[in-house]
């Protein structure tokens, strides 16, 4: 077996990146349906288009580079994703479907920081100077999602706790997502 170059190694990882956005971008539109507070659902919907955009940074990359993201799948974002997906299938009351929401996006963005920092550290080193550029936006964009959804979280997860210990007022309990809404 022929040992990879650092090169051919960034262009698995870029592919890796574009697999998990376009997972993303499959995903983001059940979690705007199933999100209650208005907040949390325009966030998941601005992320929505913010995800548009990375993906079409990414085939910027790839054009410069002569290829394609497609090719592979990224099976650590499956996973996430996966998990995420679980949540809506749970019995929860709103405050604590948006807390639960809030926890599996943010296990999506901070494997999307994670990758990003790596791909553009290595595109810095590879010379590769635009992409690193592009890569650093999309990875900036990824800590300003997490840091909003942890503004959010300070909000609602209180609320869940209170909602669901009897100290506050109780919200209906969800049976599934799935079931009809709005």
């Amino acid at each position: 077996m022929k040992e990879k170059t650092l090169r051919e190694f960034w262009t698995d990882e870029l592919k890796d990146l574009y697999s998990a956005e376009n997972q993303i971008l499959k995903a983001l539109p059940k979690m705007i349906k199933a999100a209650n507070s208005d907040e949390l659902r325009q966030a998941f919907e601005e992320h929505l288009k913010q995800t548009q955009g990375h993906v079409q940074r990414l085939d910027r990359i790839f054009q410069r580079a002569g290829g394609n993201g497609r090719g592979k799948k990224c099976k650590g974002m499956e996973g996430v994703i996966e998990e995420g997906k679980e949540v809506l299938e749970e019995e929860l009351t709103d405050d604590t479907l948006d807390a639960a929401l809030i926890g599996a996006a943010q296990k999506v963005e901070h494997y999307e920081i994670a990758t990003y920092g790596t791909a553009r550290t290595h595109a810095e080193i590879l010379g590769e100077q635009q992409a690193a550029e592009l890569l650093e936006e999309t990875l900036q964009e990824e800590k300003e999602t997490d840091e909003r959804l942890t503004q959010i979280a300070e909000e609602i997860n209180p609320q869940a706790e209170e909602a669901s210990s009897g100290n506050g007022e109780m919200t209906k309990t969800r049976r599934r997502v799935t079931s009809t809404r709005r």
